[in-house]
């Protein structure tokens, strides 16, 4: 059991979140304030999908992000966190794993540091522990074992394509499982990843 995020005087800083903070022209007070919690909760900090990104031997754990009227942690198997203090919001009604909680001012995240850290001591547990998030598959259209192996691969993607419309992510699937060969299918899912990521439709 992780008895609670200790302060780590050698905590190792990734160069590139430097950089990202350093370029950041909203949220760089709330960026900094909220790295340095996560920090104390002993998690490896990247650098993935162009966001912070901190794991636990190299399974993903929590993201900050941020948007134009809040900034955020973003916990990759939220649906699976107990949410004690009901802060945990689910982007869109598409997004079955990540859950954010949300934040407009350094004052605020301040002030919730120990329920933050509550909430990642307790996102670290269901990593260690393994669970996964049961997924709903589209009842018309099953998605293919290559997007499966894409979205393992590259959580944000699967977030990001869940925040699609259903009529989207349809277009998405049939596109990807037409062709017989796998390597083609696989060739599909690289072109696409970017557009999925910028919340773009096949044809937008």
């Amino acid at each position: 059991m992780v008895k609670g995020c200790s302060l780590v005087t050698d905590r190792k800083t990734n160069p590139k979140v430097d950089e990202f903070l350093s370029k950041a022209k909203k949220w760089q007070e709330e960026y900094s304030v909220l790295r340095n919690i996560v920090l104390d909760c002993e998690l490896t900090e990247e650098f993935k999908w162009m966001h912070p990104c901190y794991t636990l031997e190299k399974k993903n754990i929590v993201l900050i992000h941020g948007f134009k009227d809040y900034c955020a942690l973003l916990f990759h198997k939220g649906a699976l966190l107990k949410d004690a203090h009901g802060i945990l919001i689910q982007q869109t009604e598409n997004v079955q794993a990540a859950r954010q909680i949300r934040f407009t001012s350094v004052q605020e995240i301040v002030g919730m540091e120990t329920i933050i850290k509550e909430y990642i001591r307790e996102a670290i547990e269901v990593e260690k522990a393994g669970l996964e998030v049961p997924m709903k598959e589209h009842k018309e259209y099953i998605i293919p074992e290559e997007l499966h192996n894409k979205f393992d691969e590259m959580p944000t993607l699967k977030t990001a394509f869940e925040e699609l419309t259903p009529g989207r992510q349809r277009a998405y699937i049939l596109h990807f499982s037409q062709p017989k060969q796998s390597k083609t299918r696989v060739s599909r899912i690289e072109k696409c990843t970017q557009q999925i990521l910028d919340g773009k439709g096949l044809n937008d």
